[in-house]
Parts: C-alpha cells; structure tokens; sequence
C-alpha cells in the first residue's frame, strides 16, 4: 500500500550583522597637457594608497577597478585640448572601527572622490546556516500540523531541498546592503552599518502513517 506524502514548504528570517564593508575611491585630474594629467594621477593614486597602508590590518582586499584617461570634446567635429582621467580603486574592509576615519582621510584629499561603504555579508558567509535549519523546523512542524489534522504521525523524509531547486519562486538566501554615512565636522565619520536580511525557504516532503480518520 503506497503511503500518503505530504509536501510543505518551510520559511526563516533574521538579520544579522553584516561582515564586510565595500567602497571606492576614484582620484581624479583634468589638465590641457596629457602627461601632466597622468602625472597627477599617479601622485594622487600614490596619496590613497598610502592612506589605505595605515589601515592594512582593517583592509580584506583593494583592487584597481578602473583607469581612464581621454581627450575631451566640446562638439562631435570639435576636438578639444583639454585631457581629463580618473582612477578608482575598490576597497573591502573587515574591521569596521576604523572604517570611519579611513573614510574621512581619503575624503578630505584633493580630486578624491569616496563612494559607499557598501555593507554585505562575506561571499560564502554560513550566516545563513541558523536559518536555513530553522526553514527546516518549520517545515517539520507544519508536516506535523498536517499530520495530526488527519490522525497521522511523521514516518520518513522523502525530500528536503531549497525552494529555487525546485522550480518554486527562488528566496534561498538574499542580503540587502545600503550606504549608512554622516559627515561630521571631525576625523571620521559616524557610520551605523546596515543590517543585513537572510532568508531560506526550503520544500519537504514526508510520508506519515496511515491516517486514522479513514479507517471504517
């Protein structure tokens, strides 16, 4: 006699905190003489790169994201003698203590623009192992509810699996960053780093023993 299954779905949420903080820093120079424009990236490139070896212990990784150097054009048939170029490097950081005023001596330089930080949790992070067994409880518990509602208990599990394997709208894991920064008229910003929200959802189904309110 082939037995009943039930299937149910199983959900979780938490915020936790975030483990990472990401931001760029693009130096910037715009002259009429091209090697002069190089130049002044090259020094100003140097200037953050020795602000960001004060916080080496704090810093996860620093990459070159872009580099840009052009000529400018007034009109399409106009060509102009005047050269801009930018450099952007992408930092992520660890310890967010000395977040702010790393923020602050990179901000304060000239033609240095900052972006960010953006807050995240660490590729891989098992942050989301809490939650993705407390889907499963919750799924056990419903394929409980169910069970009893027809005089049946739990026998076996059939499968578990994350709601995007199969087939259903995918919510396995998501985390949601922003910017969280205020200016202050001091040597670093008062930053409040933003929660980040972890979600699993995951699909069980069981068999349970036969249920009684079917008996003659």
């Amino acid at each position: 006699m082939d037995q009943t299954i039930v299937t149910v779905h199983g959900e979780a949420r938490r915020e936790v905190p975030p483990e990472q903080a990401v931001f760029s820093v693009t130096v910037s120079a715009r002259d009429r003489d091209k090697p002069t424009v190089v130049a002044r990236l090259t020094e100003r490139s140097a200037e953050v790169g020795k602000i960001l070896d004060r916080y080496a212990t704090a810093i996860e990784r620093r990459e070159t994201a872009g580099l840009h150097v052009y000529e400018e054009y007034r009109r399409r048939s106009e060509r102009s003698a005047v050269h801009s170029g930018s450099l952007t490097i992408t930092v992520t950081v660890a310890d967010f203590d000395p977040l702010g005023e790393m923020l602050a001596r990179l901000a304060s330089g000239d033609a240095i623009s900052v972006s960010g930080p953006w807050w995240r949790l660490r590729p891989g992070s098992r942050a989301g192992a809490d939650v993705r067994r407390e889907a499963v409880t919750d799924a056990l518990d419903r394929a409980r509810e169910y069970a009893a509602a027809v005089g049946s208990e739990l026998d076996r599990i059939v499968e578990i699996s994350d709601v995007d394997a199969a087939g259903v709208h995918p919510m396995a894991m998501r985390a949601a960053g922003g910017m969280a920064a205020e200016a202050e008229d001091s040597a670093a910003f008062d930053l409040d780093p933003r929660q980040q929200t972890v979600e699993a959802r995951v699909l069980l189904r069981v068999t349970v023993t036969e249920p009684t309110v079917l008996r003659p």
